[in-house]
């Protein structure tokens, strides 16, 4: 398809519209603006208007996550473009597929420090799949076809491409499809037949084996094959941060979620495994505590679509190249022929271990003994009360863990949050991303006081363009997480954590109000505002805001303060260390 002489700004619409690209989560200035002309006239995409670059990056992952499709932002030269830095990060460590677009000062300009000029390609060098400083008007389709095609094949992840005000300005002759020129970029998604019979091999032999689950069993949309597999065999199903809903948490095999937060069941089922068929995980450092002392007796079956993971924190015994559907699919017939031939192993005596330990240390908590309304209890009704097919995204800190305890994921897609780079400030521009994805699902931000303040204004996009999600702030006055590694690392010295969100009585002197009050905040934006301070009204509270579907809708539920996050397992500490309670550590007893 080729037409006459247009701008490298139409040429860039052009190519969004081409590529199926349906909304950009963006802010206008001096080195963009020639997009937005005839971004204004296109049918196609769907512009949304954000309060903050960062809002719009985190968007784009958030539409990005809850539908599978690249997410687009889209912002200036200079602060526009480093305002993009965290939510690329952030995309990177997740591997998130989004393309950002931003503009930069002209080409003549380049490197004399002008107004609003910042080497933005260089910047994220680290943390892009790939990025393009476009030098022509006429590389414009190229280079959007292939950023789109970097994010969101292989392992996915953002790319970056950067317009500098006088390509978009240049006249070009449009022409698509433009021929895609990536040597090197060959991603491997077939695994290697001989290490899939291997893994096989040794899954049916294994007397202690666990399904270690990643986030890129999601990425693959590997939810099915994973099931498959698992009630195969009867191994027990681990599963991360980032691969909640990826296996049912209802389902009998599934011991729950590991990692320094982790089930109990989760984190030692670990420790004590024969085998561990790693399926699209990094073995990262919240998940193994002390490296060398994770597993220490596990044969290692490492299947990634990176090559570069497989060995890069743990030996794998038996590496596996691959999509990780594309393993499961081959694996799951090995296994079968490998029964057929009569090799299985009985996981009897495994299982009995197993159920003992999850029915010693199960997830809980206790009430607060000043009366306090318990933010676990606010967060195990919310996800009972909206349902399994509700999706949250989750700010970071305390509760975004008991966010990932207590509500149970049913379904993949569901589970939104910043893993890798624990990025405050998420839930709300995630939230909005993923209801413009999913329009007819419902759409919780769990959020924290701290948090929400990071990006709440992000909730007045919501009010303006008809995105009604909804927050929840978990709403203890403090930074939580912070406060509680205070708590047990540094003898209760509450250093600069407190925020002022909690209103107090006078006794004496003066009350202290709330800075800021969340539900007049709420208002203010142009959302619903409520409030919840009692066990006894949070039902009530929760559908109310259900009941509300023209508007956003904030809650505040005020929360005691000295709530923990349990189990914990230290930073640095070995897994073997994890206390289900402050000064309980398990006591394993049976096992070897």
């Amino acid at each position: 398809m080729t037409e006459s002489s247009i701008t490298g700004a139409q040429a860039l619409v052009r190519s969004l519209e081409e590529v199926g690209a349906d909304v950009v989560f963006g802010i206008p200035g001096g080195a963009i603006l020639p997009a937005y002309d005839p971004l204004y006239d296109s049918t196609k995409v769907r512009h949304i208007l954000v309060r903050h670059e960062q809002g719009a990056g985190h968007a784009a992952e958030g539409y990005a996550q809850a539908s599978g499709r690249v997410g687009v932002c889209m912002a200036t030269s200079g602060p526009g473009a480093t305002n993009l830095v965290t939510p690329i990060a952030d995309a990177f460590l997740d591997s998130v597929p989004i393309v950002a677009i931003t503009g930069q000062v002209p080409r003549p300009a380049i490197g004399t420090d002008a107004f609003q000029e910042a080497d933005i390609s260089g910047i994220t060098l680290p943390i892009t799949k790939h990025n393009f400083l476009v030098q022509r008007a006429q590389d414009i389709p190229q280079a959007i076809a292939e950023a789109f095609h970097l994010a969101g094949t292989g392992r996915p992840g953002p790319v970056l491409v950067d317009l500098p005000k006088d390509v978009l300005q240049e006249r070009m002759t449009f022409s698509w499809p433009p021929k895609l020129d990536l040597p090197g970029y060959r991603p491997v998604t077939r695994p290697h037949g001989k290490q899939v019979r291997e893994a096989a091999r040794l899954l049916s032999s294994a007397r202690r084996p666990v399904l270690y689950v990643g986030g890129g069993v999601l990425k693959a949309r590997a939810s099915a094959e994973l099931r498959r597999l698992a009630e195969l065999t009867g191994i027990p199903v681990v599963t991360t941060l980032m691969a909640r809903g990826a296996f049912p948490d209802s389902h009998q095999q599934h011991l729950g979620m590991p990692g320094m937060h982790g089930s109990v069941s989760a984190v030692t089922a670990l420790q004590k495994a024969d085998l561990l068929i790693a399926l699209g995980t990094r073995f990262d450092d919240r998940v193994t505590g002390k490296l060398d002392t994770f597993a220490p007796n596990a044969t290692v079956i490492h299947a990634d679509i990176d090559p570069a993971e497989i060995g890069k924190n743990r030996l794998a015994d038996v590496p596996i190249v691959g999509d990780v559907r594309e393993v499961l699919r081959e694996l799951i017939p090995a296994v079968e022929a490998e029964y057929a031939a009569g090799n299985r192993a009985d996981l009897t005596g495994w299982w009995r271990q197993l159920d003992q330990w999850r029915e010693t240390y199960p997830l809980g908590y206790t009430e607060p003994p000043d009366g306090a309304l318990a933010p676990q209890y606010v967060i195990e009704r919310l996800g009972k009360i909206a349902g399994p097919e509700t999706i949250f995204a989750a700010g970071v800190g305390q509760h975004q863990m008991w966010a990932a305890q207590f509500i149970s994921y049913e379904n993949p897609y569901t589970w939104l949050n910043s893993g890798g780079l624990g990025t405050m400030g998420y839930a709300v521009p995630a939230a909005m991303g993923a209801k413009v994805a999913c329009p007819d699902k419902l759409v919780w931000a769990i959020d924290g006081d701290g948090c929400f303040q990071m990006t709440n204004q992000e909730l007045a996009t919501c009010a303006v363009e008809g995105i009604p999600i909804k927050v929840a702030v978990i709403n203890n006055g403090n930074l939580g997480m912070v406060r509680q590694w205070q708590t047990l690392f540094y003898d209760e010295r509450y250093s600069q954590t407190e925020l002022g969100t909690h209103a107090t009585p006078a006794s004496g002197g003066t009350a202290k109000r709330r800075i800021p009050d969340f539900v007049q905040l709420a208002e203010a934006l142009g959302c619903a505002g409520l409030r919840c301070e009692t066990k006894d009204d949070v039902d009530e509270t929760i559908n109310k805001a259900m009941a509300i579907n023209d508007m956003p809708v904030v809650v505040d539920f005020t929360v005691g303060k000295d709530a923990m996050v349990w189990p914990m397992v230290a930073a640095g500490a070995s897994n073997d260390e994890i206390q289900a309670a402050r000064d309980i550590r398990p006591e394993f007893e049976g096992d070897d």
